[in-house]
């Protein structure tokens, strides 16, 4: 991956934003701590366009842990080569609503994760 990936990629989504007259203010774009994000064309970029830059910590993958577990998951249950970008956005629009309100976790007292999150957040627990 280099830098020219990167910035072309948030080329991308905003296009897709306008193209789908959708807004492209506040978003909020995770990544880890690697030289193509700490650039400062890059947060220069991110900043000019409104998205807000989320990192991992240096040293610290905890933070970054749910999210690499969901795409692990993700990428090794779903077929998503040979699709357009409309159709790998619906397959994992589904995948996420299949994964959040139906798919019980094993590690979460086999609790689906919306059920665990309210779980968590019960004053009694």
């Amino acid at each position: 991956m280099n830098l020219n990936l990167v910035l072309s990629t948030i080329d991308n989504l905003v296009k897709y934003f306008k193209e789908n007259n959708l807004d492209s203010k506040n978003i909020l774009l995770h990544s880890d701590q690697g030289f193509q994000y700490t650039n400062q064309s890059y947060r220069y970029k991110l900043k000019e366009l409104g998205i807000i830059q989320s990192m991992s910590r240096k040293g610290n993958s905890v933070d970054n842990t749910p999210i690499e577990s969901f795409f692990g998951h993700m990428k090794d249950e779903i077929e998503y080569s040979d699709l357009n970008f409309n159709q790998l956005k619906d397959l994992i629009d589904d995948y996420m609503v299949e994964y959040n309100e139906k798919r019980k976790q094993w590690d979460r007292k086999k609790m689906i994760p919306k059920e665990y999150r309210n779980h968590l957040l019960n004053p009694s627990f």
